[in-house]
């Protein structure tokens, strides 16, 4: 199936490692050209080398207000175009409720709620018919993950502001979706698994709990959020795609 990518211009926050990074690969190898960010330059240099010569590396950071305008100003100069956005932001600190501070909670909202909102809100100003924004949110938007209080309390909030925008949107013929991460081997979840005693026995029976027995590969990720991003997905809007291997028990 031709996805309809080819020349297609797209900004990947966070694309310079991860599960950004997996769906901007994906998008360059069906020919689109891609803006990738993160906040070490050197990284952002080397995954657009990585990606090839339609792949750009920009340094910034989600939470600085002239991120958005500047990265699809960098769209447009480098490519011509601006067709979608996938804003992909790291997994804020694990912990417990009670062993979150204020400063945590202010740092968290500044980078992956009210960050996303700027890009997402910047990115619809921009776009026309054919548009897209997409968000990488995680399975804490319907269940709560133990340990995970930030996530928990923010991803949510993140799933209604994408609902909400996809209902204002639509109207224009511009998509808003989410993409839900399941348990993906990146180096994140390895963190995370590593957080236990026994780090080995962790994923062993994380991987029992999912119905297809074993993690995601980035790869996999990768793949689905490219689909929903290209114009071979046009009437997907307004959703939460899980990638996560049946992981979810809801509907």
């Amino acid at each position: 199936m031709d996805l309809g990518l080819k020349d297609k211009v797209y900004v990947v926050t966070g694309g310079t490692r991860g599960l950004g990074y997996a769906v901007a690969r994906e998008l360059v190898a069906d020919g689109a050209r891609v803006v990738v960010t993160g906040r070490d330059g050197k990284r952002a240099a080397e995954a657009a080398a990585e990606l090839g010569p339609h792949a750009a590396g920009v340094a910034v950071d989600n939470a600085d207000p002239r991120a958005p305008h500047q990265l699809i100003a960098t769209a447009r100069e480098l490519y011509g175009g601006f067709d979608g956005i996938l804003v992909s932001v790291g997994g804020p600190p694990a912990g417990d409720v009670a062993a979150t501070t204020d400063a945590q909670w202010a740092a968290a909202f500044e980078s992956v709620f009210l960050g996303a909102v700027r890009l997402a809100r910047a990115a619809a100003a921009e776009l026309t018919a054919g548009g897209v924004i997409g968000l990488v949110l995680s399975g804490t938007v319907h269940e709560p993950a133990p340990g995970m209080a930030l996530s928990n309390g923010l991803r949510p909030g993140l799933a209604g502001f994408a609902k909400s925008l996809a209902d204002e949107l639509g109207p224009r013929g511009i998509r808003v979706v989410g993409v839900l991460p399941g348990r993906i081997a990146t180096d994140r979840m390895r963190d995370l698994d590593g957080l236990a005693p026994d780090p080995d026995a962790r994923r062993t029976a994380n991987e029992a709990a999912i119905p297809l027995r074993r993690y995601g590969t980035p790869e996999e990720f990768g793949r689905a959020g490219a689909f929903l991003l290209s114009p071979a997905a046009s009437y997907v809007s307004g959703v939460m795609v899980s990638v996560d291997g049946g992981g979810r028990r809801g509907f």
